[in-house]
């Protein structure tokens, strides 16, 4: 789960540019927030990204417990294209990681948080 600050630009991001379903969006209003499932599945059973927005909340400290998403792809060069070709921003080309041969990339969400792009 990661908390979001504009629900329907983090949507989009998860939805457009990385080709994510949106399983589901549940408003809480007693609780003041909202809650959002997307994954490449078609249900909650699949693994999912959760997004929680709480009402009324317009920044948040990402923290340093938190390291980033991390998604494996068959093409990194091609994905990444595609993450631009669709607004979103690529914070590292792909090239090797550090100490390793493995070939990563790093794209940024609207909020700021990393998703790894990992060549399988």
């Amino acid at each position: 789960m990661i908390r979001v600050t504009d629900l329907d630009a983090s949507i989009s991001f998860y939805r457009d540019v990385l080709g994510m379903n949106l399983i589901s969006r549940t408003d809480y209003p007693e609780g003041k927030f909202t809650l959002a499932f997307l994954g490449y599945g078609t249900s909650k059973d699949d693994p999912c990204i959760e997004l929680t927005h709480n009402w009324g909340t317009t920044s948040y400290t990402l923290g340093t417990a938190y390291g980033h998403i991390a998604l494996g792809t068959e093409d990194i060069r091609g994905t990444c294209e595609k993450v631009r070709a669709r607004g979103g921003k690529v914070v590292r080309e792909p090239g090797p990681m550090k100490h390793g041969t493995t070939v990563i990339a790093f794209i940024e969400d609207p909020d700021g948080y990393k998703i790894e792009l990992i060549q399988r």
